[in-house]
């Protein structure tokens, strides 16, 4: 909301009324972080954690206004490292042994105040405008509380906002949290009692050490952990406490845009985006650390001592998307906890480098069961004649029951019961079509399903029960049961690919320690058809070279120029559109870039040893995973990442370090509608939607994992082509559901066609 600068009067923040286009998140440092870092080899403190020191904005340390120190490096057992910020003759920004004085917080506090107060009106008067909005249409008010310092402000701003009986206050217990943060529940949960503000806890039925042992550990792409521990038991709490299965609520959240690249699309009042059915206002959207921490000061809020300890977040003990730096912070507060889960870690997977491959976090980028210990199949595909059969064995629950939520299934089938499970057939020439996806999340619900609850929650009828065993009754079929990736969060988490995923090569080291340079590609967009006969590569490189150009369509296969070369000549080689259009043939044609795109996390850095780890779980050599991961650092130092962006490399000195693939700055129609079509080419199926393709596991690469299109953006992506394309493109968005039509008479042939129209 405000920008903020470092005043060095107070050695606080200092907010203006200037707009900030972004923020780096500062926040307080205190003691025990400066000396779990080792900043008391360079500086003197009073050992104290009441006031804090300086603040940190990342790996940046600024104390009194002055960068005085960043950190580099580290992971789970090594702590990062403490470089001091130097001058222009090489001394230290702050001399060495200068004994640091905390910040003056009430004198911060006091030139903050007007701007701080203003915002507070502000806010308190959204919370109130919303509550009256919907104070006929929802069943309950609740605010969701995480210990957190997001949650903390907000539950004072709802507080002063709101009637206390108007609203309740709900904690989701993962059962994972900080040891700090249920002591900050305890002490807010006995605050809201003295305010007779009602306050409630909700958990899961299972404990962590189970669900890590069932589900596996959580990955960066597989988070069952948020549906299972969070999600699903505050939605049945809120039925137990109501007393009404199809209730509907409003959830002041504590969201801002600044935390996250997916929380920067959110909006201030959304419905279904945080629990299905339900509606969620976020009124600290645009807050932003600054204002939070300042607002905490101002108000003596309470504060989290996990904060204190330098993590960055309340959150989990262990988190698939912590990074090596916060992973070594909760190792150091909370030994005995972590371990904990390390442990489990240790129990569950199977790595002969089992320490590398937890200090590594290689455990978080899993993309399935095959890491995992007893973990034998249950649920496997096969074509027999004109048959598609789907062997289940020791089914965990009953079909029977399940199939009620697709009745009346659109196709013949058959389910023959085996000795250890049962066999269900489908006719092949269905594999495929959304309806055999929708039949096969039957069999893995049979398969695999544990009595989560998460179908359960997200039944907004109360027509699934787990009471005993499951029941199924007077299933409505809307389908939200279904919605869950691959149709059970389990199966999603612990089954078994095939020969390493579908349409997955043994070797995907096709451009050997060859991948295309900037220099390589400049010379084939000025020369053209002289090129072969002109270049300086020797063998190798041009063999790598044309195998990349062909594999972009820039060449046919005898090596001559394309069409679409002619295309991105008229669009122009300096276009994000050109290299979106590159981006998406290489995606489909080269099992090398496929990989980049289904096992590299957006917007996530990945050490580079965890990337090589990964590779080699798949039986490929130490040497090529290697050079896999050399490429895709150089890739990003071609067009594709110097106008696309579609990835970033990572280095500590003349040390390689890691990689991240990263969301594009394409957001164009044609590229979208042309990716649309290749997808619905090679899936063999015109009818799609958002949600499928945000949960699918497919073959084909469509926009939104290709690009990293939000889902905000996609629809209005698509609401704009079906307007500019009514012959190549349907869409409509009707009761939270969308669908997109494309048509078979039509190929990706024909957008291209279409676009050549606007730039030839």
């Amino acid at each position: 909301m405000f920008e903020y600068t470092f005043d060095p009067e107070t050695g606080g923040l200092l907010l203006t009324s200037n707009v900030p286009i972004y923020s780096n998140e500062p926040r307080p440092v205190y003691s025990y972080e400066l000396n779990l870092f080792g900043f008391n080899n360079y500086w003197e403190y009073e050992d104290q954690n009441q006031v804090p020191y300086m603040w940190a904005e990342a790996n940046r340390y600024m104390y009194y206004g002055v960068c005085i120190a960043k950190i580099s490096g580290g992971t789970m057992y090594t702590p990062p490292k403490v470089e001091p910020c130097l001058d222009s003759n090489g001394n230290p920004l702050l001399p060495y042994n200068s004994k640091l004085n905390p910040i003056n917080i009430e004198l911060m506090n006091d030139k903050n105040a007007p701007l701080l107060n203003s915002l507070k009106q502000f806010t308190v008067k959204k919370i109130f405008n919303v509550f009256k909005k919907y104070q006929n249409k929802v069943d309950c008010f609740h605010v969701a509380f995480s210990g957190g310092k997001d949650s903390i402000v907000l539950l004072d701003l709802v507080q002063s906002a709101l009637p206390k009986s108007s609203f309740i206050v709900l904690f989701g217990d993962t059962g994972m949290e900080f040891p700090d943060t249920y002591k900050v529940v305890d002490e807010v949960e006995q605050q809201c009692k003295e305010k007779d503000i009602v306050f409630y806890r909700a958990s899961s039925h299972l404990k962590p050490e189970e669900s890590w042992m069932i589900f596996g550990p959580p990955a960066s792409n597989i988070r069952w952990c948020c549906s299972v521990h969070k999600t699903a038991p505050q939605t049945l709490a809120m039925r137990e406490i109501l007393n009404k299965t199809d209730f509907t609520g409003l959830d002041y959240v504590g969201v801002r845009a600044q935390e996250s690249v997916q929380r920067s699309t959110y909006t201030y009042e959304n419905y279904g985006k945080k629990q299905k059915g339900q509606y969620s206002h976020n009124p600290l959207l645009e807050w932003g650390s600054a204002e939070i921490w300042l607002y905490i000061f101002a108000n003596k809020l309470v504060i989290n001592d996990a904060y204190k300890k330098g993590n960055l977040r309340a959150g989990c003990l262990v988190c698939p998307n912590s990074s090596p730096r916060s992973n070594f912070v909760r190792l150091s507060a909370y030994p005995k906890e972590v371990n904990k889960f390390l442990d489990l870690i240790r129990s569950k997977c199977d790595d002969p480098k089992m320490d590398t491959y937890i200090s590594n976090s290689a455990w978080s980028a899993r993309k399935n069961g095959r890491d995992l210990k007893d973990n034998p199949p249950r649920y496997e595909e096969e074509i027999i004649g004109t048959q598609l059969v789907i062997h289940v064995k020791n089914p965990s629950s009953d079909w029977r029951e399940w199939i009620k939520t697709i009745e009346p299934v659109p196709f013949e089938f058959s389910v023959i019961d085996t000795e250890d499970g049962f066999d269900a057939s489908m006719p092949v020439t269905l594999d495929k079509t959304p309806q055999s996806k929708l039949f096969k999340k039957i069999f893995h619900k049979s398969a695999y399903c544990i009595g989560c609850r998460v179908c359960e929650a997200n039944c907004p009828h109360g027509c699934i029960s787990f009471e005993g065993k499951l029941h199924i009754e007077g299933c409505k079929h809307c389908g939200l049961c279904n919605g869950i990736d691959d149709g059970c969060i389990l199966f999603k988490s612990i089954h078994l690919p095939v020969n390493g995923g579908p349409h997955m090569k043994k070797s995907i080291n096709t451009y050997a320690d060859h991948a295309p340079k900037p220099e390589w590609i400049q010379d084939f967009i000025y020369k053209q058809d002289d090129f072969l006969d002109s270049h300086s590569l020797g063998p190798m490189m041009i063999s790598h070279f044309k195998r990349f150009l062909k594999d972009a369509e820039l060449y046919d296969k005898k090596y001559n120029l394309t069409d679409f070369n002619s295309l991105i000549n008229a669009i122009g080689w300096d276009s994000v559109v050109s290299w979106a259009l590159i981006y998406t043939n290489l995606a489909y044609n080269n099992v090398q870039m496929r990989w980049y795109v289904e096992n590299l996390p957006l917007n996530i850095i990945q050490p580079r040893e965890v990337v090589e780890d990964l590779l080699k779980s798949m039986d490929i050599s130490q040497k090529d995973a290697s050079s896999i991961v050399k490429a895709f650092k150089r890739l990003c130092e071609t067009p594709l990442g110097t106008i696309l962006h579609i990835g970033s490399a990572y280095s500590e000195g003349n040390t390689f370090t890691g990689v991240e693939r990263t969301t594009t700055d394409c957001k164009d129609g044609d590229v979208v509608l042309y990716c649309l079509y290749r997808y619905a080419e090679l899936e063999n199926t015109y009818q799609l939607s958002i949600k499928e393709m945000i949960d699918s596991n497919s073959a084909g690469i469509d926009p939104i994992h290709l690009f990293g299109i939000s889902k905000e953006d996609m629809e209005t992506i698509l609401n704009g082509l079906s307007i500019e394309y009514p012959e190549l493109i349907n869409v409509s968005f009707t009761n939270g559901l969308d669908k997109i039509m494309l048509f078979e008479t039509h190929t990706s042939k024909d957008v291209l066609t279409a676009m050549r129209a606007k730039y030839e």
